[in-house]
């Protein structure tokens, strides 16, 4: 069958110096994991997902993720302040892949501000596109386009990870997803 990888991400920002972070692994409905908002690590939800990797993978997934996080809140915040955004504001973002029974698949990338959709990301040329159209939303949409490390990143995560991760997580929770 058809079976879809997400990451969910919801940031509230309650001022420059405080943000509450919640973040969600699914394969199709199923929790694989969650985000620890105190200490940014992954907690696994469900008995089969960590041995699905070595150990220094998840290591390394952890790591990055933190570095993400960090980076996201300052330049979130650093933009948020430039321009004059009031606080309270959320931001949520959505990743994953789709595989198809044919072995395609298709990724995807999303990213909302205060509950309306914002951007989101074509995999196909690799670009930023707008679900509104605001000052504050162009503005995003040029950041993103012209942070090459960050574009960099998501290329090699759409491309080569996301399906190769998919496809261990698919064999290691076959049972699971067999019994929904």
């Amino acid at each position: 069958g058809t079976f879809t990888i997400r990451l969910l991400q919801t940031t509230t920002f309650q001022n420059t110096s405080f943000a509450d972070m919640e973040g969600l692994g699914l394969l199709e409905d199923i929790e694989l994991g969650s985000l620890d908002k105190h200490t940014w690590s992954i907690h696994f939800c469900q008995p089969w997902v960590r041995p699905a990797l070595p150990h220094a993978d998840w290591d390394t997934i952890e790591n990055l993720l933190k570095i993400y996080l960090q980076q996201f809140n300052h330049l979130i915040n650093e933009g948020a302040m430039q321009r004059d955004i009031p606080y309270p504001f959320v931001v949520q973002c959505t990743a994953g892949c789709v595989l198809y029974p044919n072995r395609t698949s298709r990724a995807f990338a999303y990213v909302g501000y205060n509950g309306q959709d914002f951007l989101s990301f074509d995999t196909k040329n690799f670009t930023w596109t707008l679900s509104q159209d605001t000052k504050l939303s162009r503005y995003v949409q040029s950041f993103l386009q012209n942070y090459t490390a960050l574009s960099e990143l998501v290329e090699i995560l759409f491309n080569d990870t996301c399906v190769d991760d998919l496809e261990v997580l698919l064999h290691y929770g076959r049972a699971a997803l067999e019994r929904q």
